[in-house]
């Protein structure tokens, strides 16, 4: 698997954790402090993470971090 894949693994669940929770994007966005055009490129798998990102995106959706990367 190829790094490309790891994204858009990370960038669908993150997706499929938000749906769960019943936020919107704008709601996510909002308590991760970044532009909600920011957290629909990293839905879409069209940006690359850092790891301070995917911390704010793992607490605002109230998660560990192993629940959003294999």
């Amino acid at each position: 698997m190829n790094y490309q894949d790891e994204i858009l693994y990370i960038s669908t669940r993150i997706k499929e954790l938000r749906k769960e929770r019943k936020l919107t994007v704008q709601e996510l966005a909002y308590r991760c402090d970044m532009e909600r055009s920011n957290l629909s490129r990293i839905e879409a798998g069209r940006t690359n993470l850092t790891v301070k990102t995917i911390c704010s995106i793992c607490n605002a959706l109230s998660v560990n971090m192993r629940d959003v990367i294999r």
